[in-house]
């Protein structure tokens, strides 16, 4: 059967009208079930504020407990990763037979960053304790970027080119007819070519190359490929899984701002919590898996923005459901969003969570792929429509609904209303639920002061303070570095203003 709708990054691309149709609807049902969530919240705070009183009592204490279960699985990713840290695990691959037959291929796409982003990247590669002569790196280079990328990859190349058993610089071509710039289309085209010049001469098996493709400034921890290779040899069908370490945005940590830290210890706390639900996972920013599963779905799309998460669709629809994310516990540091000036940082880190919730342009071709695709399991379809829409719905409303649109029967409920003694009881139901939800607060501010690299000399002994009170503005980084952007990014896929890629800005002082 023809699985065209791989490949298919918008309703614009589809010829038959009655699949075109279908997929715009797709693209419209994400931002038109928060809109209207959002809407009702002020109509019926209107016509009827105790119905809507009693929902937000309702919906503080679901979020209540979802806070302690979301605080139960964080203390337990955690320990896992602590635990997973301390593990020899080149002495645990050393006792699979064919553990020497594994290949690492390393991608790293690289725009503009400059060699204080990138050097330390291929040192950690160098540093990470596996063997050199089973790892070929790439570095994806694109045209775009003019004399200063190739000065940086002949650079890199000086500097490290003799030490793996292939390194290897390949060049993006700008504009090609149906590609979006950016990361996706430059790590495609580099596979390719690996592929061309390098697998297929050497005859290696794809099924022994595990692919890890990361982000310029993903900064591997010692044993990460060992751990990576161990859990792919242990996998009953390594060629039909990702595996998803964890990240950890605090390279840069101490020089971000007080807002972008609690963003980025918040992000990495939220992809170590999804470790310990697999069944929800899919793959984000640096990930692996087998070069055979690439090949098989034609590498990663190439008209697409989040291409990292894309890649997980692909294999679920090419393969019929018979795919899932493998969770590594294991962590690589990437960089915290920060900028020169603290409105450039705030603005860049803005754009950085829109981009990450155009993600929700995967709903329509998950939804499109459900309908095309006859194969996978009513249940698994159905599992998934659920827990990919609330994750996404939950983005965009949940801040908004606890602090904002709770306050609202108050506003426009009227003076019967305010007469009720619901009304005069609701916010102080609603503020004892939420100085009970706090424990995600207390919990997310002890872990962070645990991931924190050692503190540079040039920040005095106070700043680990304001590591912990940086937590009091969580409301605030929910709202509009959460809801805010989530909703710009589904309103923009509902109207079909389709988004580009935006490459974040890296910025290390020096």
């Amino acid at each position: 059967m023809d699985k065209y709708y791989l490949k298919i990054g918008r309703a614009t691309e589809l010829k038959n009208w009655r699949e075109r149709r279908l997929y715009r609807l797709f693209e419209i049902l994400p931002g038109f079930l928060s809109w209207a969530t959002i809407i009702a919240c002020f109509i019926f705070s209107w016509f009827a504020p105790v119905a809507v009183a009693i929902f937000i009592i309702i919906f503080d204490i679901y979020w209540f407990f979802k806070t302690v279960y979301l605080s139960l699985h964080l203390r337990s990713g955690y320990k896992k990763m602590k635990n997973n840290l301390k593990v020899d695990w080149m002495e645990k691959l050393q006792k699979i037979t064919n553990w020497r037959d594994i290949y690492h291929l390393v991608i790293l796409p690289v725009y503009k960053e400059g060699i204080g982003i990138v050097e330390p990247t291929i040192e950690g590669l160098a540093r990470s304790g596996y063997p050199l002569d089973k790892m070929i790196v790439v570095l994806a280079i694109e045209e775009k970027s003019g004399e200063g990328g190739r000065e940086l990859a002949r650079k890199i190349t000086d500097e490290f080119g003799g030490k793996f058993f292939k390194f290897v610089t390949v060049i993006h071509p700008a504009n090609i007819i149906g590609e979006i710039a950016g990361k996706g289309s430059n790590e495609a085209w580099a596979a390719k070519k690996v592929k061309e010049k390098i697998i297929d001469n050497l005859n290696i098996s794809y099924e022994n190359i595990i692919v890890s493709v990361f982000d310029a400034d993903t900064v591997v921890s010692f044993g990460y490929f060992s751990c990576l290779a161990y859990h792919y040899l242990m996998h009953l069908n390594p060629t039909r899984a990702s595996f998803q370490p964890i990240p950890l945005f605090v390279n840069n940590v101490w020089e971000a701002p007080a807002l972008a830290r609690v963003i980025s210890f918040s992000s990495s706390f939220w992809h170590m919590m999804q470790q310990e639900r697999p069944e929800r996972q899919v793959t984000f920013s640096s990930h692996s898996m087998s070069f055979k599963a690439l090949n098989d779905i034609g590498f990663w799309q190439t008209n697409v923005v989040s291409e990292d998460s894309r890649i997980f669709w692909q294999n679920y629809l090419y393969y019929d459901g018979n795919y899932e994310v493998v969770p590594l516990h294991f962590p690589v540091s990437m960089d915290t969003n920060a900028a020169p000036t603290f409105f450039k940082s705030m603005v860049n880190q803005y754009k950085q969570m829109r981009r990450w919730a155009w993600g929700v342009e995967n709903l329509p071709y998950m939804l499109f792929g459900f309908w095309k695709n006859k194969e996978i399991g009513i249940g698994k379809k159905i599992y998934w429509i659920l827990s990919q829409f609330e994750g996404f719905w939950s983005w965009s409303t949940n801040g908004l609904i606890i602090f904002l649109l709770g306050w609202l029967p108050l506003t426009l409920g009227g003076d019967k209303f305010k007469a009720t003694v619901l009304s005069y009881n609701l916010p102080r139901i609603t503020r004892i639920i939420m100085i009970f939800a706090m424990i995600g607060v207390v919990s997310s501010a002890y872990f962070s002061i645990n991931l924190l690299p050692p503190r540079p000399k040039i920040y005095a002994k106070r700043n680990w303070v304001l590591m912990i009170l940086q937590w009091f503005l969580l409301p605030l980084t929910i709202i509009i570095f959460g809801a805010f952007p989530a909703i710009e990014a589904q309103t923009r896929l509902m109207f079909g203003k389709y988004m580009g890629f935006w490459t974040t800005e890296k910025y290390r002082e020096k």
